[in-house]
């Protein structure tokens, strides 16, 4: 059991870990607050390009009709990818660096279209080195397969961001909301998944979501949204890059249906304040710093 549950949401760049909730958690150590931190966006990617994951993609029902010949390629190859790609993930965490000289063999990946790019791979990789083609190849391999998502099963996907178009528009809360209301996507079953394992888990008391971009503000809701329908109990905050820049005007109250609290800024002394009021019963008076919450029934700031 842990007092607080901080989370990164999907997606942020995969191959670069978003530092903020290691900071986080770093600091929560030095106050002896027990924390657990997970990257979900890197959790869901793994889960989804797994054999397992794969499987599920191409079990997804499509009409062969209608669809592009690059996606008609790929589904033709499926057993190909089932085969290949938890090979392929492994080898690009650096953890089976000998597939290498497979993957440059040029005869076990399967291909589409993202390879007809391959003609200046000579003149741009020449002697770099094995290791460095076999890394690109792959990429264009998993690219494959995301094209095949975004097409056939769900087009707000992208390997560094999800819906980003509903962060971007965030001035306007209708379009998001809408969303919110709607249908759970193919990731999203994905993502809620591994969300209520790390629940079960964990059993925190209030959840923390680090939202740098546009392209983690869907995900960060709709897993709000699922904590405040199956755990109540649980208290929910928001922080980081973009409510930073994006939400220090905030007036709309519906955001408080899936958030207890918005804080700004450095997050340090705002969650310190914010977890005293959740998690100690002792607390007397609530005390906030740079932090959003509702208070009779009015979106406040202190």
């Amino acid at each position: 059991m842990k007092d607080i549950l901080l989370i990164t949401p999907p997606f942020t760049q995969l191959n670069t870990p978003y530092p903020a909730t290691a900071y986080i958690k770093g600091f929560l150590n030095t106050k002896e607050i027990t924390s657990y931190q997970i990257d979900l966006g890197i959790e869901v990617i793994l889960q989804l390009f797994s054999k397992e994951g794969i499987r599920h993609i191409f079990l997804e029902e499509i009409d062969i009709s209608i669809i592009s010949e690059n996606s008609r390629r790929i589904f033709a190859l499926r057993e190909e990818y089932i085969k290949t790609i938890d090979q392929v993930i492994l080898f690009l965490q650096n953890r089976n660096p000998t597939l290498a000289r497979q993957i440059c063999s040029m005869n076990f990946l399967p291909e589409a279209s993202r390879f007809n790019q391959l003609d200046d791979m000579d003149f741009a990789f020449g002697n770099m080195g094995l290791q460095d083609k076999a890394k690109h190849l792959a990429t264009l391999y998993l690219e494959d397969l995301s094209d095949y998502i975004v097409e056939n099963v769900d087009s707000d996907f992208g390997f560094s961001r999800y819906a980003e178009r509903l962060g971007k528009s965030a001035n306007s809360f209708d379009e998001l909301y809408q969303k919110l209301n709607g249908d759970h996507t193919f990731i999203d079953n994905i993502t809620l998944k591994i969300l209520h394992e790390k629940l079960e888990l964990t059993q925190p008391k209030l959840v923390c979501f680090s939202v740098p971009f546009p392209g983690n503000l869907y995900s960060a809701f709709r897993c709000a949204n699922f904590i405040k329908q199956h755990y109540p109990q649980i208290k929910t905050a928001m922080g980081g890059g973009f409510p930073n820049t994006e939400l220090r005007e905030l007036k709309d109250k519906r955001v408080f249906e899936f958030f207890d609290f918005i804080t700004l800024d450095d997050g340090e002394l705002p969650l310190e304040l914010v977890y005293q009021n959740v998690c100690q019963a002792e607390a007397l008076e609530a005390t906030y710093k740079r932090t959003f919450f509702i208070e009779n029934e009015e979106v406040t700031y202190k």
